[in-house]
């Protein structure tokens, strides 16, 4: 495996964002706020629609002594044998030591994603106790008071540990309502077979879009495509497609009005880029596998010989293609544009509305937002050794 790294750190790259509480209507966040707050995180168009908060209903009573549910999509059984057993032992390490039990529950990817099994779960009072999302989905959840503080029972040592603007985007009035576990910047991930065997050097690594779109016309065969992006709607493209706008000087809604700001000619540039990409055949309309986040089934079978994604891509590529050799570049940018990546990464959460709101809390802290030895470790093992991310914790980066 060949890795060329060059990954912001997130105490230093100037994230696109701004504080969650400094721009409220009658208490509720507005989208404007929270996607300037989350735009290093998973993004937010996917919320505009009808749908966009869900009904919350109270959850219907359990017995007291009913574990915690956790739902997310590592364990047990996902993909990546590492973090799930990261997560399983999370778990069992609370449950040694605390009467009230958490327990795991699995929800694949593309379900947990894009699905509707989450927001239903929570509109039939059935939502889970402990969860995890991501910055682009915490306006619904927010919003529809299903969020618990964590204030309460976090220490400030604690709280100053986390990077200020990885924080950002899961406070809200100066209360932390999510602990993130990581940071994931996006990148541009490229086979090297491919790349030799279309006769590609280094000098050929592409830094603006019309060189993107040149290089992948030489590595596009009639068995591969030269480019992946994300193709399917949903939040997950939006998160991946922001960073072309931002290149282009454009945001989702005009700073200084409450218009859109989708017709400004860098976001038309950004749209028209991706979608000449598709229209010269070097990039796909259908991806393989989960989707365009995952790469096993897309890079390393060969299906394409670039592919946008973050930086999980290198713990699944050592886990599920150890074999499989490739490099890693920047976004590249349009002439005249501005370098910008996004930093995304998911955040475990309380439900306010569950069965044990202040232990589901405590179990948060606990597991992400402690000063003790074992939360600060459980941070690094995640970071570098179930994944290879960037750290949201100065301690877990040091």
């Amino acid at each position: 495996m060949t890795v060329d790294r060059q990954f912001p750190n997130p105490a230093k790259h100037r994230l696109r964002t701004a504080a969650a509480n400094s721009s409220r209507r009658a208490g509720v966040l507005d989208r404007r706020s929270l996607l300037k707050a989350g735009a290093g995180a998973a993004g937010g168009l996917g919320l505009f629609g009808p749908s966009a908060l869900p009904l919350i209903s109270p959850r219907s009573a359990a017995a007291q002594d009913a574990p915690l549910t956790f739902w997310q999509f590592y364990a047990p059984g996902g993909q990546v044998a590492s973090q799930a057993t990261w997560f399983e032992a999370c778990v069992a390490g609370w449950n040694a030591e605390n009467d009230r039990q958490v327990e795991l529950v699995f929800v694949p990817n593309g379900d947990y994603m894009d699905g509707t099994k989450l927001p239903t779960a929570f509109a039939s009072g059935e939502g889970p106790d402990i969860f995890i999302i991501s910055p682009g989905d915490f306006l619904r959840y927010y919003n529809g008071g299903v969020i618990q503080d964590l204030t309460p029972f976090m220490e400030q040592e604690a709280r100053d540990d986390f990077f200020p603007d990885v924080l950002a985007s899961r406070v809200v009035d100066d209360k932390v309502f999510g602990l993130p576990m990581e940071v994931e910047p996006m990148a541009m991930y490229y086979s090297l077979a491919a790349w030799d065997e279309a006769g590609l050097t280094d000098s050929d690594i592409p830094t603006t879009w019309e060189q993107l779109l040149e290089v992948g016309q030489q590595l596009t065969t009639d068995q591969r495509f030269g480019v992946l992006f994300e193709t399917s709607p949903g939040y997950y493209q939006n998160f991946t497609w922001y960073p072309f706008m931002w290149q282009g000087g454009a945001e989702i809604q005009n700073p200084d009005s409450n218009t859109s700001g989708m017709r400004d000619p860098g976001a038309v540039q950004a749209l028209k880029f991706w979608q000449d990409a598709v229209n010269m055949g070097v990039s796909p309309r259908t991806v393989l596998g989960g989707g365009a986040w995952d790469v096993v089934p897309n890079l390393s079978t060969g299906y394409c010989a670039i592919q946008n994604v973050g930086i999980w891509a290198i713990s699944a590529l050592k886990e599920n293609a150890p074999d499989f050799e490739y490099g890693i570049f920047k976004l590249p940018t349009p002439e005249g544009g501005k370098y910008s990546t996004d930093l995304g990464g998911w955040a475990f959460v309380a439900n306010s509305q569950g069965q044990d709101p202040e232990t589901a809390a405590q179990f948060v802290v606990w597991a992400l937002g402690s000063m003790s030895e074992d939360s600060i470790q459980r941070g690094v093992d995640w970071c570098t050794k179930a994944k290879s991310d960037v750290a949201p914790r100065k301690s877990v980066q040091d």
